[in-house]
């Protein structure tokens, strides 16, 4: 079952917030499948990046969105080596700051930021054929027809734990910044963060990551032999 899956067009949608393990999960599964990676909240911080080179306020949607429809966002889809450039510069470090990631959910929720990157994530959906997309409204907006939709979460200690190890910051200051993040990104008006009605949902506090892309595998295998 597993060599069908590899074959012809095949979108697994994985959703779920920060520190889920959606990154680490979603690139190994790509591989795992010898398919393309899409990491979307890339390119909501490569507009971010943007944003705030530019100078202007991310509370300001008119200015934000002015940004994103002249900024030339590329990512790059090898799981191997995934990449992101703005204007042809590499920002790959650089939109993991804590100035873009302070600011990423006020610019994402913008809606006019959404629709410009929404049709982009879909362009380079239809390119590839088999990806594995990872980001926040995925399985209910981006791809919706997609063959697996994954809504990853973990409890809020494992979260912060993982994400203050992945960026060596503090422990407290992680979570609070988290809960933030929740907060905005499963509020905001246009897209929030939600699990789509036919996702499985798939609670990561206590697997690890070769668990997680093995359980993810026999579901995709499943989807394709209940077809």
């Amino acid at each position: 079952m597993a060599e069908k899956v590899r074959t012809g067009r095949c979108v697994v949608a994985v959703d779920g917030p920060s520190g889920s393990g959606k990154s680490t999960v979603s690139r190994r599964l790509a591989g795992a499948l010898d398919a393309r990676y899409l990491d979307t909240g890339a390119m909501y911080r490569a507009v971010t990046w943007a944003v705030l080179r530019s100078g202007v306020d991310p509370q300001d949607a008119e200015s934000v969105g002015k940004v994103a429809g002249e900024v030339d966002v590329k990512i790059g889809v090898d799981p191997e080596a995934p990449s992101v450039t703005a204007d042809g510069i590499a920002i790959d470090r650089e939109i993991r700051g804590p100035e873009v990631t302070a600011a990423v959910s006020a610019v994402s929720a913008v809606p006019a930021v959404r629709q410009i990157l929404v049709a982009m994530q879909r362009e380079i959906i239809t390119a590839a054929g088999r990806i594995v997309v990872e980001g926040r409204d995925i399985g209910s907006v981006v791809a919706p027809d997609a063959d697996l939709k994954v809504y990853l979460t973990a409890s809020v200690d494992a979260r912060a734990q993982r994400r203050s190890a992945e960026y060596a910051a503090d422990l407290s200051a992680t979570a609070t910044d988290l809960a933030r993040r929740d907060r905005l990104d499963s509020t905001r008006a246009a897209d929030p963060l939600r699990q789509a009605p036919d996702a499985v949902v798939l609670d990561t506090t206590a697997l690890g990551i070769d668990e997680v892309v093995t359980r993810l595998r026999e579901l995709l295998a499943g989807q394709v032999a209940d077809r």
